[in-house]
């Protein structure tokens, strides 16, 4: 029992950041119907930033806030400057911008940051909290409660204001919402301001757990994508449920196969999932009239 709570935990803990990554992924797809690939690399700099920020002397809080408004002025540059001007391109070439933007902040940051590891303290300290035989990390609660109230400010924002609601008419119909006075370009600036944001975010709390350096955004866009995938492409809580399922799946096959393979393990079960379900598992059947 001990054993498997220990798995649990580690899960739910890896599982967080994945939701949050696919959060980020949500908010996008909502907004223009496009993937951004480049949200990893948007964790990265959350993590990276606030490192030498702190490093630089800055209290940790001033630093993480600095790292998020420095991320989220890179995905407002990210719009503005690659998206933007191709608006109205296939979607493929707007993902296919999306992974190239993604090339370009990971050659940035190693040039900038280095290619070694960092880390900045954890926000409670390092000493484990024991629960049922296990141990957790009091960071690692920090990641899960950061998980959840990014989902609960998401629900609210796209279900009780105006504004979020203008985003998601924005993404379902740009020209009606124009004509109906929804300034679009700023919508779309706004979710990725936001998207990038959160993927800041989840750098800053994962980073004292996993360490950051200026490789780890594709693994973790890859994670979160698929996160979002399983979960429903567009669909906050199945990107909550998505990367929570995604990160336990993966401490399990770990645990009790082998650290080898729970990256195919976990990709198996998505693709099972998805053949079963191809809308995910809370997305939307869609019909179209004829």
């Amino acid at each position: 029992m001990p054993e498997l709570m220990q798995y649990l935990l580690s899960g739910v803990t890896v599982g967080a950041v994945y939701a949050l990554v696919a959060l980020g992924f949500t908010i996008i797809y909502n907004a223009s119907d496009v993937v951004n690939f480049a949200q990893g690399e948007f964790v990265m700099l959350g993590g990276m930033v606030t490192v030498f920020a702190y490093g630089a002397g800055l209290p940790l809080p001033l630093a993480a806030v600095i790292a998020i408004l420095v991320t989220a002025a890179a995905g407002v540059a990210l719009n503005k400057l690659a998206i933007e001007p191709a608006r109205g391109a296939p979607v493929v070439s707007l993902i296919i911008i999306t992974i190239g933007a993604s090339i370009f902040i990971k050659g940035v940051a190693q040039i900038v940051f280095g290619k070694q590891l960092h880390r900045f303290p954890a926000f409670s300290g390092d000493a484990p909290l024991r629960v049922m035989g296990a141990t957790i990390l009091p960071q690692s609660l920090w990641v899960m409660a950061g998980a959840v109230a990014v989902f609960v400010a998401l629900w609210l924002f796209f279900t009780r204001t105006l504004t979020g609601r203008a985003v998601l008419a924005t993404a379902n119909n740009r020209v009606a919402a124009q004509l109906v006075g929804i300034n679009t370009n700023y919508m779309m600036t706004l979710s990725f301001a936001l998207s990038a944001a959160i993927g800041a975010l989840a750098g800053v709390l994962v980073t004292p757990i996993t360490l950051t350096s200026y490789d780890v955004g594709i693994a973790l866009a890859l994670k979160g994508f698929a996160a979002a995938m399983l979960g429903g492409m567009g669909n906050p809580m199945g990107a909550l449920v998505g990367g929570l399922l995604l990160g336990i799946l993966e401490a399990l096959t770990a645990g009790y196969i082998s650290s080898q393979y729970k990256d195919a393990a976990a990709f198996i079960i998505i693709i099972a999932v998805l053949f079963a379900m191809p809308q995910g598992l809370f997305g939307r059947k869609s019909t179209d009239r004829v």
